[in-house]
């Protein structure tokens, strides 16, 4: 979905319209055949102190896994789900299906997969690097907040915005669910990082300063070429900035040497909010062992991505390649070039050819296997889980938010505590947004008091 006004009713982009697509675009979705599996979703639930666990899910957990998931904050870094706010066919109380409208995220799936919230994001595609661009993408990033914003007040019975970590408790004490906002992609900034204070007084409290492409403020892991050797001069300004309001840095989608210059400037630990090992598939979107271990020394944390395109070599089919190379002999492949009309073709024409075509899908499996790596060698205090849920996310084991007591299982199982489990699914994440606090404390308040 390219820049542009919000309208007046809250709903979602029709279900056919936007999404993380492999490694380069967020459009269409590839929904399978599965539609006998979406019922699981929406089947009868057990009642908890808490959130609440399918009898499907239930019947292969222990008890106490099950109440272990129900008594912990169990929050997502990484919720694509505002996305979905323009379209009226969307509505978050009632339970969709990825199988059926390639969705991922709901107030009944939320419930039944014990999902307490997290951070919901403002994503804005990467497009030129010129004034006219810069305005449009900063309409787009303002109405993307302001959709998040009317989204909490619409449904305040269920979820409520989140300002601090002591908002987010009281909120979970509260019974609802968490609504912190990030960007994703600073691009909207333009080059007026004056910006950045509207968008956190708004409630922003994650950035990330890069997507798919180099952009003005950092060099990403998936463009071809590197051009400011990480941060730019103008994204340095952008970390100590960041860390002089109080907001989490977010390294996801930047080069490895971008990665390491946050790190290296940032007062606050750095997160990287869906992100894999490098070590179980080369992917430039993984990093590797090394890099890991100078995330957990600076205090970091890694969010596990679910995001079957990260998580291993997938083959397309022949239908589907041909399919692909059609598209691009007729729209070219750099979608930052199109004008809205063409997009809009485009993201239609992508959309028909991934439900004729689906791509091929990941598993559960091979997403543990990621995340008892980086486990093994960094520890629980370093590491989370976030599925990249309605950003592409979800693979065949874990299609949606309503599977995700089977990661505590299995982390269980493999000999993880209540408290390791407490860290992985949301106090890490806590740690670095009060880290964050305390450097805007710190930045903020002294001097003035010095003065």
């Amino acid at each position: 979905m390219g820049p542009q006004g919000l309208p007046s009713q809250i709903g979602a982009v029709p279900v056919a319209a936007t999404v993380l697509e492999n490694d380069m675009v967020r459009f269409g979705f590839g929904v399978s055949a599965l539609a006998i599996l979406a019922l699981a979703a929406c089947a009868p639930q057990l009642e908890g102190a808490g959130s609440t666990i399918t009898g499907q899910d239930a019947a292969a957990q222990t008890s106490s896994s099950a109440a272990i998931h129900e008594r912990i904050a169990v929050l997502d870094t990484h919720l694509d789900t505002p996305a979905l706010f323009h379209n009226p066919d969307y509505t978050f109380t009632e339970c969709g299906t990825w199988e059926v409208d390639g969705t991922h995220v709901d107030l009944p799936r939320m419930n039944e997969g014990g999902l307490d919230g997290g951070y919901w994001v403002i994503f804005t595609r990467q497009g030129p690097l010129d004034e006219a661009s810069y305005a449009a993408a900063r309409t787009h990033g303002l109405m993307r907040q302001t959709a998040i914003r009317e989204f909490a007040a619409k449904y305040s019975a269920q979820v409520e915005l989140a300002f601090t970590a002591g908002d987010a408790e009281r909120i979970l004490s509260d019974g609802k669910k968490v609504v912190f906002q990030s960007m994703e992609n600073s691009y909207p900034l333009g080059t007026d990082l004056g910006l950045l204070e509207h968008f956190y007084i708004g409630g922003l409290r994650m950035i990330a300063p890069v997507h798919f492409a180099n952009n003005q403020f950092a060099d990403s892991a998936t463009d071809i070429n590197q051009v400011h050797d990480g941060l730019s001069p103008l994204g340095e300004e952008l970390v100590r900035e960041a860390n002089r309001l109080g907001l989490v840095l977010d390294g996801s989608h930047a080069h490895d040497a971008t990665v390491r210059d946050m790190i290296a400037l940032s007062q606050t630990p750095v997160i990287l909010s869906h992100t894999g090992a490098k070590a179980i598939f080369d992917h430039p979107r993984n990093i590797d062992d090394q890099l890991l271990l100078e995330l957990a020394e600076s205090g970091g944390v890694i969010q596990m991505n679910i995001f079957g395109g990260y998580l291993e070599a997938l083959e397309p089919s022949p239908e589907r390649v041909a399919a692909q190379n059609e598209l691009a002999e007729q729209y070219g492949t750099n979608t930052s070039e199109m004008d809205a009309e063409t997009l809009a073709a485009w993201t239609a024409a992508r959309t028909e050819m991934n439900k004729k075509y689906p791509r091929p899908r990941s598993t559960y499996e091979k997403f543990m296997e990621h995340t008892y790596h980086v486990l093994d060698l960094i520890g629980p205090e370093h590491v989370g889980i976030s599925g990249d849920w309605d950003g592409g996310g979800g693979v065949d084991g874990m299609t949606d938010v309503s599977y995700l007591p089977k990661i505590t299982e299995d982390l269980l199982a493999r000999g993880y505590t209540e408290a390791d489990l407490a860290n992985i699914w949301g106090g890490n994440m806590l740690r670095l947004q009060r880290a964050a606090e305390a450097a805007r404390t710190s930045e903020i308040v002294s001097p003035n008091v010095l003065n």
